[in-house]
């Protein structure tokens, strides 16, 4: 059986960066930080913390009447699949039965409805309600922003949730690819969205030690991936999507190919529950190539997972030079972390809409506020500054999660 290529027709995103896939890439290119202090719903305050929060109004695409059915995750994770499928040209035509039949949903996410399960928690042990929101289950379920896109787009093919940590929408996007090059489906919206800024959440990464610790003259250089000073990761929410086609799908319509998903590679370390191990980084990313045809030296930009803590920068450093060799055979990496935060069930599908952007407008954003990087990392790390005018071919998106899970994705130019 002959395998499916598998091209992108459709970008969505939404995070502290703004709304819409060119508005992020905007925003990350001119190295803009979407970091600010955390503000919370009286009473519940925090210390003061640092929060890639999604502070502006979202756009009303849900009727006042279904908004119970949706915990903050499902709003994102709808904006940012609606404005795929707007690009897509697939918005509205869901009365094709072809098209119900063989289109899916691919979604990522870690924490679910963390907004709707912590006003359950409060309406009941503080509160002392007697029982809690009519809807709660089906706005907290992790399948519940998968479920919502299927029957919005009108999807009816194959529909799944992914959830393992930070690796989720990342996972969810590969083995998306996967689906349609074997011939599963023609086309899938895969994608992913967290919205886990409570403060029991919160809370719970503080009382790990990861978190980063707070500028308070500047909030927004709080996070420092690869910098000899950085200290801990930290928070965002958001929500991204990509609209997956066979090519012969996409051709047969006639939609605007953006770029091609060209690999995937993914391993789990089997060391550690949070200590990443460069090892397994290195498998994922050998496999992704492996599965593209590429070698080493068909990548030519890097967007890192690397979320600013001690060990998981180190870890990435090291494999990356393990698979790619020293500064001069090295392709490009920046860490848009440093911009956006760590979105977690979110942050593959954001950071791969990014590196799909960078390829396409050759140009690669920055590693924000690294004016002093780690002397021991021989790479470049795009520091403070976007390069522009670059020759990218091909490039890379990382993620590694907790757990040991690792994910690399490959997008390529798209080449009849």
């Amino acid at each position: 059986m002959s395998l499916e290529r598998v091209v992108i027709t459709g970008l969505g995103a939404v995070s502290a960066l703004g709304i819409g896939a060119d508005a992020n890439f905007s925003r990350a290119l001119a190295g803009s930080s979407g970091i600010d202090f955390l503000t919370l719903p009286p009473p519940r305050q925090l210390p003061t913390y640092v929060a890639a929060q999604i502070k502006f109004p979202l756009p009303d695409l849900v009727k006042k009447t279904e908004l119970p059915l949706f915990d903050r995750v499902g709003l994102l994770a709808w904006i940012a699949a609606s404005e795929a499928l707007q690009q897509s040209g697939l918005s509205g035509q869901t009365d094709q039965a072809a098209l119900l039949e063989s289109s899916g949903v691919f979604w990522g996410t870690g924490m679910g409805g963390a907004q709707t399960m912590e006003t359950g928690y409060v309406d009941l042990f503080v509160e002392g309600k007697e029982r809690v929101r009519p809807m709660s289950i089906v706005a907290n379920m992790n399948n519940a922003a998968a479920a919502q896109i299927g029957m919005r787009a009108g999807f009816g093919g194959t529909v799944n949730t992914y959830s393992s940590a930070c690796v989720s929408s990342a996972q969810a996007i590969g083995e998306a690819f996967r689906h349609i090059r074997h011939g599963y489906a023609e086309r899938v919206l895969a994608g992913g969205a967290e919205a886990l800024l409570t403060y029991g959440v919160v809370s719970a990464w503080d009382a790990m030690r990861v978190l980063a610790s707070t500028n308070t003259a500047h909030p927004e250089r709080s996070c420092l991936p690869f910098s000899r000073n950085r200290n801990g990761l930290v928070l965002g929410e958001a929500g991204a999507a990509i609209m997956l086609e066979s090519l012969s799908s996409a051709q047969a319509r006639g939609a605007t190919i953006l770029a091609e998903l060209a690999g995937y590679g993914a391993s789990n370390d089997a060391t550690h529950i949070t200590k990443p191990n460069p090892a397994g980084q290195t498998r994922a990313m050998h496999a992704a190539l492996a599965d593209a045809g590429l070698p080493y030296t068909g990548i030519d930009y890097i967007n890192a997972h690397a979320a600013g803590t001690p060990a998981g920068d180190q870890a990435e450093a090291e494999s990356i030079l393990e698979v790619f060799g020293n500064r001069t055979q090295a392709p490009l990496v920046s860490s848009t972390k440093s911009m956006h935060g760590h979105t977690l069930g979110a942050a593959g599908a954001l950071e791969f809409v990014l590196t799909i952007q960078a390829l396409r407008h050759q140009s690669v954003p920055p590693t924000a506020f690294l004016d002093d990087p780690d002397p021991g990392f021989d790479l470049d790390f795009v520091p403070l500054e976007a390069r522009t005018n670059q020759k990218i071919r091909a490039a890379m998106s990382n993620s590694f999660a907790f757990g040991g899970s690792n994910a690399a994705l490959i997008v390529k130019e798209f080449v009849q």
